[in-house]
């Protein structure tokens, strides 16, 4: 039995930030994750994607983000399950919850917070004639490595945001970037929907709407598609399709824990500490809803720090904490240490 204050169910950068949340606050935590390695999203499916809405990172590789969140939390000495997927919880006499994973490994822990994204996921596949015989051929649902395009020809489908910045990103790494959407309208934010179109006006992408990807062609690889634009069937020939229509997330075992589901999501109470139906049982990042939810970064990160307070009132109903900025108190294990910062703020008062 693995025993902690606080279990968390995803590894994801909200996941990770809980951890450092809680150790300002002495409190050990545990994550479990059905992936590998930490990270969820960003190392798993876009590692090399760059971010732009971090706060103080002008741009972040999502995977350097993940690297970052790491280092921030080594003086906590996290615990991971990775590579098992949490399947069944109990509530115990005195209040703990038992969490065990599909392997059989037990966890026990006062509190659990959920910050599991957007769950198991999917990628929306088109229906395109022999496109499963492509995966991996030139067809592919996720880009972990850029460099894969380098000096190639590459055809994107989608409206939305994915779509949009990787095409962009592409634009100084492949020869030819192609972007396909059945609408002139884009779903993904207006800045980057400006720099496609500045783009294309430069000749670095091909934009090409309304249209669609009606069929693939190759032998061993794939080495074009056919365009349908206007009625009219266009061959395009290209080393790469890569058709970005989003994901399709599903709860899991989660979604059977008696928790309150909403559009699969779970249900929270954001007026205080984003704590579920299940007292005890938080959700934090893009795995929660409640009115007004933002499904972004910044937002779990925010959402990690309110329920790290409110699990230290479920841990110690007794002791009273008044928190500290971490310029006052420092952090333990780094140089800036909490006594060092302390003799440094008593020197700058003398």
């Amino acid at each position: 039995m693995i025993k902690t204050d606080i279990l968390i169910i995803g590894a994801g950068p909200t996941g990770l930030f809980a951890v450092f949340e809680a150790g300002l606050l002495k409190l050990k935590c545990h994550l479990i994750d059905a992936l590998p390695q930490p990270g969820g999203q960003c190392a798993e499916i876009y590692p090399k994607k760059p971010i732009y809405d971090i706060p103080g990172f002008p741009e972040v590789l999502a995977g350097d983000l993940v690297d970052n969140l790491m280092e921030q939390i080594r003086p906590f000495d996290p615990g991971f399950t990775l590579g098992e997927r949490a399947e069944t919880i109990e509530k115990q006499e005195d209040g703990s919850f038992i969490v065990t994973t599909n392997k059989g490994t037990r966890h026990q822990a006062p509190v659990v917070a959920i910050a599991g994204g957007l769950g198991s996921f999917e990628p929306r596949k088109p229906i395109l004639d022999r496109i499963d015989e492509f995966e991996d051929k030139g067809v592919a649902y996720i880009i972990r490595d850029p460099e894969v395009y380098r000096d190639k020809r590459v055809v994107i489908a989608g409206g939305g945001d994915s779509a949009l910045d990787w095409s962009i990103f592409l634009a100084d790494v492949a020869s030819e970037v192609t972007l396909i959407h059945r609408r002139n309208e884009f779903r993904g934010a207006l800045d980057s929907v400006e720099k496609v179109e500045e783009l294309k006006k430069q000749g670095k992408i091909n934009l090409v709407t309304p249209a669609e990807i009606t069929a693939l062609h190759g032998d061993d690889h794939l080495n074009a598609v056919t365009i349908n634009k206007d009625g009219e069937d266009l061959l395009h020939e290209t080393d790469h399709f890569i058709p970005l229509f989003g994901l399709s997330p599903k709860l899991g075992p989660i979604g059977n824990w008696g928790l309150e589901i909403e559009k699969n999501a779970i249900k929270v109470d954001n007026t205080l500490d984003y704590q579920t139906n299940i007292e005890g049982v938080f959700a934090i990042g893009d795995v929660n809803t409640y009115p007004g939810k933002l499904k972004l970064i910044l937002c779990g990160f925010h959402e990690a720090t309110l329920m790290c307070q409110s699990a230290y009132k479920i841990i110690y109903p007794d002791k009273r904490y008044v928190m500290k900025y971490t310029t006052v108190s420092g952090v333990d294990g780094f140089d800036g240490s909490r006594k060092e910062a302390e003799k440094a703020v008593v020197k700058s008062i003398n």
